[in-house]
């Protein structure tokens, strides 16, 4: 009951602070006592700081206001990419409070190579987060391929060449675990975006990855590796695809597709500002600049998106789907023909227009993901904290 009640009292100060301890207490519904009582617990666990008088509008004088603390326990989010490594620590408020990100192609690379740099690049952010008195007490890993949660083993990763990788269970002290990256930009959105409750998030990195959240939560299906989206079918006599079926979505809409009905080669950009191999940074360059070929390859791009996400629309009825990643950041050219696929395969509802989102998050949703699932859990569980600083 006590651990309740401090996820109730941290809850509400993380929702609606800064709260004076009355106010906390009026809000859950108990007593003022009670309530001090619990706050000494997080503030001992360095989760809740007292700032000066809380305005409250009431007769007497006002309480010291509750604020979630800026240092202490923060979240540590890792992501490996096919052609970038980054990393990231966040606070209470979900604030980025470090990061670094460094292009490097990992595709074909061995695991443990990989894992290897990006625990070096974690250390200089760690480093940084620890100077602003921040100590990030979990962290998560995300990866573009199938994911055991559960045993922090990646089954697949087709775009990285991984099988059956064995993930350490931690990294520089911090207890680490993995998780898909499309999940994880997902429950970024949720968290921090524009999602709602339920809704269909798709993305894109080398291959195409999807997540679908209900009721506030993530659907992961019976084994875990629902979002699949890059391999439904749009066209059932198409193309050959590396997965063993024919006209996949990522045979028309996933990276190497659209470059190639671009004409132009994967490799490193000449976009300005782009890094190397930054496909996204130099197709909205060229699109900027009216190139056709390029125009052609995200209007393909866009139909085929837009079927694919009819089908899951009309199967499971969302009140919104999401485009996140690559595909928020080049959604000024794929959003018409989305939008007109949309229109005309929904069937299940007439199709509202403004059910189509376009992620702020962009490709930053991932890290950001990995980092705050480590944030919600101290929310949801701070008892757990609270006794090891006990």
């Amino acid at each position: 009951m006590r651990r309740q009640n401090l996820a109730l009292v941290l809850g509400s100060v993380a929702e609606h602070g800064p709260l004076s301890r009355a106010d906390v207490a009026a809000r859950i519904g108990l007593t003022r006592a009670a309530v001090s009582s619990l706050v000494v617990e997080l503030a001992a666990a360095g989760l809740v700081v007292e700032l000066g008088p809380a305005p409250n509008g009431r007769v007497g004088r006002p309480g010291n206001a509750l604020v979630l603390s800026s240092q202490g326990p923060a979240g540590l989010g890792l992501e490996i990419g096919v052609e970038h490594l980054a990393a990231c620590v966040v606070d209470l408020g979900g604030a980025v409070r470090a990061q670094a990100r460094v292009a490097v192609v990992n595709r074909g690379r061995p695991a443990a190579e990989a894992l290897a740099e990006l625990t070096a690049l974690a250390k200089g952010v760690l480093a940084e987060a620890g100077a602003a008195g921040l100590r990030p007490v979990g962290a998560v890993l995300a990866v573009p391929g199938l994911v055991d949660a559960a045993s922090g083993r990646v089954v697949h990763a087709a775009n990285l060449g991984w099988r059956d990788v064995a993930l350490p269970r931690d990294l520089l002290g911090v207890p680490l675990g993995a998780e898909n990256e499309a999940n994880l930009g997902a429950l970024a959105e949720l968290w921090q975006g524009a999602g709602p409750a339920d809704f269909v998030h798709v993305s894109a990195e080398a291959g195409i990855g999807a997540a679908l959240v209900v009721d506030g939560g993530l659907f992961r299906g019976a084994r875990g590796f629902a979002g699949e989206l890059g391999h439904v079918p749009v066209h059932p006599d198409g193309k050959a695809c590396a997965c063993g079926a024919r006209g996949c979505l990522e045979q028309y809409a996933g990276e190497q597709a659209v470059l190639a009905a671009a004409g132009m080669p994967v490799g490193p950009s000449d976009a300005p500002g782009a890094g190397p191999g930054d496909w996204v940074a130099l197709l909205a360059d060229r699109a900027s600049g009216g190139a056709e070929p390029v125009l052609a390859a995200l209007e393909q791009a866009g139909g085929a998106l837009g079927t694919a996400l009819a089908g899951a629309v009309n199967l499971v009825d969302p009140e919104s789907v999401v485009l996140g990643g690559a595909y928020a950041e080049l959604g000024e050219w794929l959003l018409p023909a989305i939008r007109r696929e949309l229109a005309a395969r929904v069937t299940v509802r007439p199709w509202e227009p403004e059910g189509l989102v376009v992620s702020a998050l962009g490709r930053r949703g991932p890290l950001l993901g990995a980092a705050l699932v480590t944030v919600r859990r101290i929310l949801a569980d701070p008892g757990r904290l609270a006794a090891q600083s006990a």
